[in-house]
């Protein structure tokens, strides 16, 4: 607040006067002002200017008081909004600090989660890295295992070989000087399967399978009408042949004759053939050395029929497991049956025992080599530290 003047009292200020001692007369000037001033009028109209000047300040002062004041309240006002105003501020601030505060931390987290999977990922693959040439050798040498296997157990020498051949492609793809033991143990292994002879197992058993599905239309000695022998395939007549004096042979030719004499020669040949095979249907005499397969039902023959392709079916798998043994015992049991029980002089029975003989011509008595080089390097490569 603004200082403000302050007027001498008159009450005081005449005491103060009076107080005063009176001083000495100087000169006329002084003696005729004191006494214009001692007059009553001109002392009440001073005392009149002085309160007209009093209150024109306290008006004044007063004036400016109020107007003080309320602009002083209006700034409180003012200040109390602005307050306001920044309370709620400050309220908002702080919730938001709080939001990024919770923000910050979730992203700290999530910072601190992303650099523990970063350096997972790194481990991982420094692993990868690390162990690659050791999970590939894994994963050769279990190749290699199956195909020993199934080269031990099959005779699958094809895909013995593709094996091999795989596993020698995948060591070259890493160029490493410390796989040539490695690739020199699968080359070796590999030219001992090529030098094994070829055993043609899919022609072997296409030969069983046509045998097989002949089995059904072959006589047997015990049908009604056994089936007639192959009639034999007549020869042409040999020309006659001289030679000359110098030694060349010289066809002699035959006499022509006549053709109504060869119509009726021929018709006499058909005519007598024809008879004879009328006679030989109505009495056949046969030697039969088991007179039991004469003796057999029609339900025994099914049977019959029916146990020879299973012995034809186990020559089958025997021949791709690589047993010999049960193979050639069961093509011998399957002869024994056509020739005990089937009517052998039938063409269908001949071409199926010519199949099963050239079946069991098959040599299957091959020592299949193991894959034991290729097996030993990569494990002992494995275990070296």
């Amino acid at each position: 607040m603004n200082d403000l003047p302050t007027l001498p009292d008159p009450a005081v200020s005449s005491a103060k006067a009076s107080e005063i001692p009176p001083a000495p007369p100087s000169s006329q000037p002084e003696q005729s002002l004191l006494e214009t001033l001692q007059q009553p009028q001109v002392l009440l109209a001073g005392i009149a200017m002085l309160l007209i000047m009093l209150a024109a300040q306290t008006w004044s002062s007063h004036a400016r008081v109020n107007k003080l004041r309320e602009e002083m309240a209006m700034r409180l006002q003012k200040g109390d909004a602005i307050n306001a105003d920044t309370g709620t501020l400050v309220r908002n601030v702080q919730e938001s600090t709080k939001e990024l505060q919770t923000k910050v931390a979730l992203l700290e987290s999530k910072q601190q989660e992303a650099q523990s999977q970063q350096l997972a990922l790194e481990q991982l693959y420094q692993d990868l890295s690390k162990n690659r040439d050791e999970w590939a050798l894994t994963e050769i040498e279990q190749v290699l295992s199956t195909a020993s296997q199934q080269l031990q157990l099959a005779g699958n020498v094809p895909g013995a070989l593709i094996a091999l051949q795989n596993a020698d492609r995948s060591l070259s793809r890493s160029d490493k000087p410390q796989f040539i033991t490695i690739r020199r143990a699968i080359a070796r292994d590999t030219d001992k399967l090529k030098a094994l002879p070829s055993v043609d197992s899919v022609g072997v058993a296409l030969r069983l399978d046509n045998a097989i599905a002949q089995i059904d239309t072959l006589p047997m000695l015990s049908d009604e009408k056994p089936t007639l022998p192959a009639p034999a395939e007549k020869k042409a007549r040999p020309a006659k042949v001289a030679h000359d004096k110098q030694g060349k042979p010289v066809k002699i030719e035959e006499p022509v004759t006549n053709p109504w004499l060869q119509s009726l020669q021929d018709g006499w040949t058909g005519w007598s053939t024809e008879m004879w095979t009328d006679v030989r249907q109505l009495i056949r005499v046969r030697n039969v050395d088991t007179p039991e397969a004469l003796m057999m039902s029609p339900t025994q023959a099914y049977f019959m029929r029916e146990n020879l392709k299973l012995r034809l079916l186990n020559a089958r798998m025997a021949l791709l497991s690589r047993n010999e043994g049960a193979f050639r015992a069961d093509l011998i049991a399957a002869q024994e049956a056509l020739n005990k029980y089937f009517d052998t002089r039938a063409r269908s029975t001949q071409t199926v025992q010519a199949l099963l003989r050239q079946v069991q011509s098959s040599n299957l008595a091959i020592e299949m080599p193991t894959l034991s080089d290729s097996l030993n390097a990569v494990r002992n490569y494995k275990a070296k530290p």
